[in-house]
């Protein structure tokens, strides 16, 4: 796989606060229609997310080039300086001139009970994004991934694809809990790859009314995250393929592990590997991001990350991987 890698979807910041305290203390039951309370939090957080930007992050920290598809407003600049020092091309994001960035704003007091908003602002113009002059561009890509966006842009992008035969990978994760069956099978039908978690997977089965198997009809290949059980790759008419997870990892923060995943799969099917290396490599990346708090602030050198893939899957898996990393 030589060609460039497209990835459609959210590009947002979050702003995470903390309360010493607890909300309950200040909150009246029998005055709730009058709420009117304020917060003085200790410290704040603002972490760079969305699910696009966290996938080009990782493959730009595998040496790829991913091109980043998504809308932000005029505030992006910060974001887009740290994307581009790590090697993603965002000379094709979409730049609202009215909008700002999506932005997840949430305080969390001691009993880990939250206040959250969530403004989807500039993604809601990710429908006015057409693929085929990023292609032009470009080149014509390996795949195009169209993960969890404005529902609309989605649309728009997967039927882009299919009109103009761009291979496509379907990631609707977040977007499957609000999503009507019809929308999803939309999404779905076509893609050559699906990714999903294991809820996710059924909740896919019971809003359109396929099988599983009719699942796999559709797409070439499932590809289902599993947690701390790892991943599994189902094909039709093939056995399944089972990768456990990384060994030896101290978990500290979950989000963004599945994107790190896919951002190391898609590396290693670049580099020409196979599905089940494809997915030791994602479960690699991903040990990194569980244990970091953020979705973009791990690092390694190339010789950590190979002696860690060879630590859980062998010295084979990473004699073949070390090459690519360079």
């Amino acid at each position: 796989m030589s060609g460039a890698l497209l990835i459609a979807a959210s590009i947002a910041t979050d702003h995470l606060m903390t309360f010493r305290g607890k909300f309950a203390d200040s909150l009246v039951v029998e005055q709730l229609d009058k709420l009117s309370v304020s917060f003085l939090v200790d410290d704040l957080e603002i972490r760079r997310g969305g699910v696009a930007a966290n996938i080009c992050f990782g493959l730009g920290k595998l040496g790829l080039s991913p091109v980043l598809v998504g809308a932000v407003g005029e505030d992006f600049g910060d974001y887009r300086s740290w994307l581009e020092r790590h090697g993603v091309d965002c000379d094709h994001v979409h730049v609202s001139d009215s909008k700002h960035t999506a932005r997840f704003v949430c305080t969390t007091d001691e009993t880990m009970a939250q206040f959250a908003s969530f403004y989807p602002g500039a993604m809601s113009e990710a429908r006015l994004i057409e693929l085929a002059p990023i292609v032009k561009a470009v080149g014509e890509p390996s795949y195009v991934l169209i993960g969890a966006d404005d529902p609309d842009g989605m649309l728009r992008h997967t039927d882009e694809c299919r009109q103009r035969g761009y291979a496509f990978i379907a990631d609707p994760s977040q977007q499957l809990a609000f999503g009507s069956g019809e929308l999803i099978q939309q999404l779905v039908d076509g893609a050559t790859i699906l990714f999903s978690n294991e809820y996710e997977s059924h909740l896919i089965e019971s809003k359109t009314g396929w099988s599983a198997a009719e699942v796999l009809e559709r797409v070439g290949t499932q590809v289902t995250t599993l947690g701390a059980a790892g991943v599994r790759i189902t094909r039709q008419g093939e056995d399944p393929i089972v990768v456990q997870a990384c060994k030896n990892v101290n978990a500290v923060e979950p989000t963004g592990v599945g994107d790190a995943f896919r951002a190391a799969f898609l590396a290693a099917t670049a580099w020409g590997l196979g599905l089940e290396r494809s997915a030791q490599v994602g479960c690699t990346l991903a040990a990194y991001v569980v244990e970091t708090v953020g979705t973009q602030e791990y690092s390694f050198t190339s010789q950590q990350f190979v002696a860690r893939l060879a630590e859980s899957y062998g010295a084979e898996a990473a004699a073949e991987v070390a090459p690519h990393l360079g």
